[in-house]
């Protein structure tokens, strides 16, 4: 029997340094593998909203943040071209945007917008009175070849869009077709 009680050795404090060093180290390569985690499944989202021809191939992530940037440009100009053409058939209806009075310009006027467009001019009238025949008359004078057409009925007023492709553009003169075009009876 020993009459010394028994002495419990304690921990060094090298080593329970070295233990709280471990479990940093632990702690962060967890918290960083999650992070990957979740950037990897953000860059995937990302991935399924893009259109095909945003995404083709394997791609890098720079790759394909790069490609979401460009189509939201995209998006952003059709934007932009929507609203302009948008605009353009609210002022042709003879209502500004968000007027509530359907009050504007004199019921009897032709009203007409132009500008360019990819094959040439795109040509947004509205004519009450004049056949639809007489307007293209009116533009191959001007050296104009009609490549599309579409109507929309807004406000009881028909509205068309042409697009016309221009052999010469230093033959046309846009100021003059648009009086031409809003002056016709």
């Amino acid at each position: 029997m020993n009459d010394f009680p028994e002495k419990r050795r304690k921990p060094s404090k090298k080593l329970r340094v070295c233990t709280e060093e471990k479990m940093e180290k632990i702690v962060h390569r967890e918290v960083e593998r999650q992070r990957r985690q979740d950037m990897a499944s953000l860059y995937a989202s990302l991935r399924s909203l893009l259109p095909l021809e945003f995404i083709q191939g394997k791609r890098s992530t720079s790759d394909q943040v790069n490609e979401a940037v460009n189509y939201i440009k995209y998006l952003q100009g059709n934007i932009k071209e929507m609203s302009s053409k948008r605009d353009d058939l609210m002022l042709l209806s003879g209502r500004s945007f968000g007027s509530s009075n359907e009050q504007g310009w004199n019921e009897i006027s032709n009203r007409v917008v132009i500008r360019p467009c990819l094959v040439g001019v795109e040509i947004v009238f509205s004519v009450l009175q004049t056949p639809f025949s007489s307007v293209l008359q009116v533009l191959r004078r001007h050296g104009l070849c009609v490549v599309s057409c579409s109507s929309s009925n807004v406000n009881d007023r028909l509205i068309h869009t042409l697009q016309a492709e221009v052999n010469n553009s230093a033959l046309v003169n846009v100021a003059d077709l648009k009086d031409t075009l809003t002056l016709m009876k």
